[in-house]
């Protein structure tokens, strides 16, 4: 079995992002705070799941909650994800590299075909 290093911040914040609801939890709260009953409400839920998701955020660093009397206020965290950004960039590169590549090899086989002209039965 092959093992990577892996950060488990890095795991931690993938499998939070990994979830189209707290995606959208994400998204709302960078619009403005709100308390979890909102959330659920917004995303038509019932509290005991939206708590489970924003338990998922919270422990990957993307949600902070403050419990103010029997109203928990969500908002987003300091975790940023550059480095996760960073990373999936790097990525990135790699595959349009290979891209341009294939896409080389596709423009030299097309002026191959069409200098040879058209193929004959």
């Amino acid at each position: 079995m092959v093992q990577y290093n892996s950060q488990p911040r890095f795991d931690a914040s993938f499998s939070a992002l990994s979830d189209a609801t707290r995606r959208g939890v994400l998204e709302q709260l960078g619009r403005s705070d709100a308390s979890i009953s909102e959330l659920a409400d917004r995303f038509h839920m019932s509290l005991t799941g939206m708590k489970k998701h924003v338990s998922v955020l919270e422990a990957a660093g993307l949600v902070t909650t403050r419990k103010v009397g029997r109203v928990r206020t969500c908002r987003l965290g300091h975790q940023r994800l550059e480095e996760e950004a960073a990373w999936i960039e790097r990525y990135r590169q790699l595959w349009a590299e290979r891209f341009d590549e294939l896409d080389k090899v596709v423009a030299e086989l097309q002026q191959r075909e069409n200098a040879d002209g058209p193929a004959r039965d």
